[in-house]
Parts: structure tokens; C-alpha cells; sequence
């Protein structure tokens, strides 16, 4: 597969890319580049290998997933003027 210089304007037109005349020519090498290195991957053996569902193994420690205040509750707040049960009071302004 090779793209010619009107497929590459149509490509920058559709990725809202400016491009000017001058640059069609490299950007033609670029995506033809590409698009053979993608061929070559389709050349390669696959059979028997599983497909990978992410790239880090699924068998991860996870830590439990539990609400907790964080357990600094009280720093948080020692140096409020007012507090009540880990919570800042402050002026009502909504009557």
C-alpha cells in the first residue's frame, strides 16, 4: 500500500493539520514508511501466542478498595479556629 500526495493532503484535512505544498513530499515518505513497517509486522508468527490484554501482568496486588478518612483527620483540622467532629465550622451565609 502506498499513499500518493493527494491522500496525504486529505489526511491533513481531515486532522485539521495546516500543510503547506512543500512538506507534502516528506509527510508522503513518513506514512509510506508506516504503513511498510505495519506491513512487516503482518509477517510475523503468531500462532499459539495468546493476545495480551494489557501490558502488565493481570496478576497484580490490588489493594483493598475501603473508605477511610486517611487517617489525619486531626491534622487536617488542628489549626481551624472552630471545628466539630473532624468538620471546619464556619459563619452561616445563607439564610
Amino acid at each position: 500500500m502506498s499513499v500518493d500526495a493527494d491522500t496525504v493532503r486529505r489526511i491533513a484535512h481531515l486532522a485539521r493539520i495546516g500543510v503547506k505544498d512543500s512538506e507534502i513530499s516528506h509527510l508522503q515518505g513518513e506514512l509510506n514508511a508506516m504503513l511498510k513497517f505495519v506491513e512487516q509486522l503482518e509477517e510475523v508468527n503468531v500462532d499459539g501466542v495468546e493476545p495480551m490484554t494489557s501490558v502488565t501482568p493481570m496478576a497484580m496486588k490490588k489493594r483493598a478498595d475501603v473508605v477511610n478518612d486517611g487517617g489525619i483527620a486531626d491534622d487536617i483540622v488542628k489549626n481551624a479556629p472552630e471545628t466539630q467532629d473532624h468538620f471546619f465550622l464556619v459563619p452561616k451565609v445563607v439564610e
